[in-house]
C-alpha cells in the first residue's frame, strides 16, 4: 500500500511537469463556478506543486504541524482571495508565487524543521500570495462563492495528498528529498526563470 501511494503521488507530480507554466493565473475565469474552482489547482504547475509541497512539508514536520500548517494555508489563502477580489495591485505577484514553490521544494529536500510559529508564518506568506492571485479572478467568475469553495476544497485535498505521501514515505527520506529537489524545487526554479 505504501508503494502504491508513493507511486500515485509521484505520478501526479510527473503529470505536473507537462502542465503549462502559470496557467492558473489567466485572470479570466469567466463562467467559473464550483467545478472550475475544484479543477483550478490541478491546471497550473505552480499551484499543483505548492499545494502538494505544503502537505509534504507539514507531514515532515509532524506533530501539530500536520494539521496547523495546511489549516493556516487554507485560512490565509481564503482571506487573501477576499482582498484580491477588491482588485488592488500587488507587484511581482507571479515571480513571488513561483519563488514559493522553489522555497517549499528546498524545505522538503533539506527536511528543514523550523519552529512551529516560523513554519506557520512562512506558509501564511505563501498562502497570501496564492490566495491574492485567485482573488483577482473571483470578480470575473459567474459564481465567486462557489468558485472559492471549490478552490478551497481542492487545495485541502492536495495538502492531504502531500501529508499522506510524507507520512507513508517517512522511512524513505531519499524519496522525499528527490521529490523536493527534482520535482518541486527544480520546477520552482524553472517557474522563477520563466
Amino acid at each position: 500500500m505504501k508503494a502504491k501511494t508513493s507511486l500515485s503521488l509521484l505520478g501526479l507530480c510527473a503529470y505536473a511537469l507537462f502542465l503549462p507554466v502559470a496557467q492558473a493565473h489567466t485572470f479570466g475565469a469567466y463562467g467559473a463556478g464550483l467545478t472550475a474552482g475544484l479543477t483550478h489547482p490541478f491546471l497550473g504547475l505552480d499551484h499543483l506543486l505548492a499545494m502538494i509541497a505544503v502537505g509534504i512539508w507539514a507531514g515532515q514536520l509532524g506533530g501539530r504541524a500536520i494539521w496547523l500548517v495546511p489549516f493556516t494555508f487554507v485560512s490565509v489563502m481564503s482571506a487573501a482571495a477576499a482582498l484580491g477580489s477588491l482588485g488592488l495591485s500587488l507587484p511581482l505577484l507571479e515571480p513571488a508565487i513561483a519563488s514559493s514553490v522553489f522555497v517549499l521544494g528546498l524545505l522538503i529536500a533539506g527536511s528543514v524543521r523550523l519552529p512551529i510559529i516560523a513554519s506557520v508564518s512562512l506558509v501564511a506568506l505563501f498562502a497570501l500570495l496564492h490566495g491574492y492571485a485567485h482573488g483577482l479572478e473571483l470578480p470575473q467568475a459567474a459564481s465567486p462563492i462557489l468558485y472559492g469553495v471549490g478552490f478551497v476544497l481542492a487545495t485541502a485535498l492536495l495538502h492531504g495528498l502531500g501529508i499522506v505521501f510524507a507520512c507513508r514515505s517517512h522511512q524513505y527520506k531519499l524519496v522525499q528529498r528527490v521529490m523536493g529537489y527534482s520535482l518541486i524545487a527544480a520546477s520552482g526554479l524553472l517557474l522563477v526563470a520563466a
